[in-house]
């Protein structure tokens, strides 16, 4: 990481300065120069001269330095010349990019501290204690995104969501798994809250339109301080985990929108069966065709309106009605009549929970015997 921050800086600088410069690793190897050629190439001869002294050395027509401490050298910063201007460049160089390095060490710093308080790691008489160290704004609000991708090997999803947050010094992107990234977005302003869903639409669509990667963001509850990260992440995870379930072809849930859905994730799953063993006797919803519940649901979306739906559907409204009578017939529920409709409107929701329980449980059931 530290490689593509040196090479940003020396890049930038490169038309300012009409000499090469560069920094070398630990081993002598180039990690970042003006010109690019050179990255690579070995110098280790300077780096075991280096380890000797920590002044300017000067070899094969550039000027070196190291950046680190005398315990241990850590990087080595080099300009074109042996003359004094190059000498004085490249201490000019090493102060620049020290002061670099360490305002990266402390976002680094934040950011393994933002993980820790998320996934619990950390005791929370602690949490104040290190804010305090770091400097971290405990009681400011924040909001955490969890953004699962479609597996890809050419892309990184971490290099995805950091190009995509706008505000780097106080947002924080980290890795939670492989396909796994967490934005901390923080909120300081009413326009912040209400640009809550605008950011998920953002990441969705430039994933999608600029790296070709397929993402579902969940969206978690506003936590007020640094404790309630957590929360919000788990509130996140679960967000998208009932969307998976009830609405699958959602690319953004957000934990506060799930209305029926969060209620019924937490069902156990023998008082879902009893439920739609009492709703649909002889298991009437089994004999329903796909025609039958196309019907329905576009029944549902047009709020129960016999002429809308029949419209939609590009079918006469008597053969609307005789639709309805015989799902009556089946299931004994009018779905004209309100009450009906949503103990039907429940018990397809229930159904679809049902239905991936037993599925994970399969898929682990495979796995073990494997």
């Amino acid at each position: 990481m530290a490689n593509k921050l040196f090479q940003g800086f020396v890049y930038q600088m490169r038309d300012a300065v009409k000499r090469t410069i560069g920094v070398l690793d630990e081993t002598g190897t180039v990690i970042a120069c003006s010109q690019l050629s050179e990255i690579g190439k070995s110098y280790k001869s300077v780096a075991d001269e280096i380890s000797y002294s920590f002044d300017v050395v000067v070899y094969d027509g550039y000027a070196f330095k190291p950046m680190g401490s005398h315990a241990r050298i850590e990087y080595i910063v080099f300009a074109e010349g042996e003359d004094d201007e190059a000498k004085n460049l490249v201490s000019m160089l090493l102060v620049s990019l020290t002061n670099l390095k360490a305002l990266y060490d402390e976002k680094h710093d934040k950011a393994h501290f933002v993980k820790n308080a998320i996934f619990d790691n950390i005791l929370p008489g602690d949490i104040y204690t290190k804010s305090r160290e770091l400097h971290f704004d405990s009681e400011a609000e924040r909001i955490v995104y969890v953004i699962m991708f479609e597996q890809s090997y050419d892309i990184i999803p971490f290099d995805v969501i950091q190009n995509i947050v706008a505000d780097r010094d106080r947002d924080y992107v980290i890795n939670a798994s492989e396909n796994e990234v967490l934005l901390v977005k923080e909120l300081r302003t009413a326009a912040d809250h209400k640009n809550i869903d605008n950011i998920a639409k953002t990441i969705v669509d430039t994933a999608l339109g600029e790296f070709y990667l397929k993402a579902v963001v969940g969206i978690g509850t506003v936590a007020t301080n640094v404790r309630e990260l957590a929360r919000s992440y788990k509130d996140a995870k679960m967000a998208i985990g009932v969307g998976s379930v009830f609405e699958p072809k959602k690319n953004i849930v957000k934990y506060g929108s799930l209305g029926i859905g969060r209620l019924l994730y937490h069902l156990p799953v023998t008082l879902c069966e009893m439920f739609l063993h009492e709703v649909f006797k002889r298991n009437s919803l089994e004999t329903l065709d796909r025609e039958t519940l196309l019907t329905i649901q576009a029944f549902f979306e047009n709020n129960l309106n016999v002429s809308e739906t029949s419209r939609k559907l590009f079918v006469h409204r008597n053969t609307l009605v005789y639709r309805l009578e015989k799902i009556k017939k089946l299931t004994g529920l009018d779905l004209r009549e309100f009450e009906d409709a949503i103990i039907f409107k429940v018990a397809l929701m229930v159904e679809k929970y049902v239905d991936y329980k037993h599925m994970g449980t399969q898929n682990n059931t495979d796995v073990s015997q494997k």
